[in-house]
């Protein structure tokens, strides 16, 4: 199954999310690119977050991808909030076989 694991630190208004793990079936990958695999995070294609998830569409207000000049991904983000409440995050990942994984996070500032 497609897992994403995260950690979250809030202080203030502000939310730092930091991308943990992330696992897929490796059943459809080809033996040659999984002995290429060395770090968890080579499986992510890219990955995106909505720090005000309204129950409706996602909307990419953050993200980090892959190129061809820059291969390491950003694992870790913050957003800082104008209001105290509660918010609703949710984290999205494509990994390199396109498949789409989203997380649901629930924060209180």
């Amino acid at each position: 199954a497609l897992s994403i694991e995260t950690n979250v630190k809030k202080s203030k208004r502000e939310v730092e999310l930091t991308l943990n793990d992330f696992t897929m079936p490796l059943g459809d990958v080809p033996d040659d690119i999984r002995e290429k695999v060395t770090h968890w995070s080579q499986w992510i294609d890219y990955w995106a977050v909505d720090w005000d998830y309204r129950d409706d569409t996602f909307n990419n207000q953050w993200q980090s991808y892959r190129t061809r000049s820059e291969s390491k991904l950003s694992l870790a983000t913050r957003h800082g909030y104008d209001a105290s409440g509660a918010h609703t995050i949710v984290v999205k990942v494509i990994d390199i076989l396109g498949n789409d994984t989203t997380r649901r996070l629930e924060v209180n500032i």
